[in-house]
């Protein structure tokens, strides 16, 4: 029997933008709306899209080898899986999500103190009650099936909930009160799973592969030719992640340089480039970059 990995992944906000890191490094999963069990062109992957949620306790269960999840949803399950890299990415965005505690504009709530007997709606109830222990506050967290920004003025005093660039927050009229925990993208194993060989080689190299997909995300390789009497000047301009590359041209006459830069910053560079004489230049995308 060959062997096959059993691997969690997010369906719902993350689905999209995981399907698109898979892609980068190198595994195509074409997904029906009408499936969980999609297609993968890894015969070694069997793969199942499940709620964030869930699919830390199923990887401490065992009943899947390795998935991708929230710190959040480790943390509020307290799931006892092996964490094998944080993976920064989001539904919008490669930064951290948050979950805060948010009232309506109008509350006098100014600090969690305030909050002493009152009612918060929240889907992270674990999380929620660890943090008012550690702040000495006695509430009544209630779990929230969803809407939750639609509940504080109805059914609810606030509500712990997460955002990423706080615009629902704000279009919701809440404001935040208080950031309690930072989260970002975790691929976890389980403890068993990790102990055969075969699965943590196939494990680590999905890992390596992710990592590589995500650090190219957001950077492109610029190529320039470049005279010799005008190199150290464009040398001091390019912001490379490491050394650039530099090739002595066929004929002598100077250098081909190679680097990876924030394609962000390629708008400003290139015009300078030009006006220290580099010419030939080729921007290109890239899909890894493997340190």
């Amino acid at each position: 029997m060959s062997n096959i990995l059993k691997l969690g992944l997010p369906k719902g906000s993350l689905q999209e933008s995981t399907l698109a890191i898979f892609k980068k490094a190198g595994w195509n999963i074409l997904m029906s709306s009408r499936t969980y069990t999609p297609y993968c062109d890894d015969a070694e992957l069997e793969i199942l899209f499940l709620r964030a949620q869930e699919i830390a306790r199923y990887v401490e269960q065992g009943i899947l080898d390795a998935g991708i999840t929230g710190r959040d949803w480790i943390l509020e399950n307290d799931a006892q899986v092996e964490e094998i890299c944080e993976l920064v990415y989001a539904k919008a965005s490669l930064r951290p999500v948050r979950w805060v505690l948010a009232v309506p504009d109008e509350s006098p709530v100014k600090s969690v103190k305030d909050l002493e007997g009152q009612h918060i709606s929240t889907e992270v109830v674990n999380l929620t009650q660890r943090y008012l222990e550690e702040h000495g506050v006695k509430a009544q967290v209630e779990f929230s099936w969803g809407a939750t920004e639609a509940k504080p003025r109805l059914l609810s005093d606030a509500i712990v909930e997460v955002t990423e660039t706080g615009s629902s927050l704000r279009a919701n009229n809440l404001r935040i009160v208080d950031t309690i925990l930072e989260s970002t993208t975790r691929f976890i194993a389980n403890r068993e799973s990790c102990q055969d060989s075969w699965k943590r080689q196939k494990i680590d190299n999905i890992a390596r592969l992710l990592q590589s997909g995500i650090m190219a995300t957001g950077r492109v390789g610029l190529k320039m030719n470049v005279a010799a009497e005008q190199l150290e000047q464009v040398m001091a301009m390019l912001p490379a992640m490491k050394t650039p590359t530099v090739s002595q041209l066929y004929n002598g006459s100077g250098a081909a340089v190679e680097v990876i830069v924030e394609e962000q910053t390629v708008r400003e560079i290139i015009p300078n480039l030009i006006q220290a004489g580099a010419t030939d230049i080729i921007e290109y995308p890239l899909n890894k970059v493997i340190p």
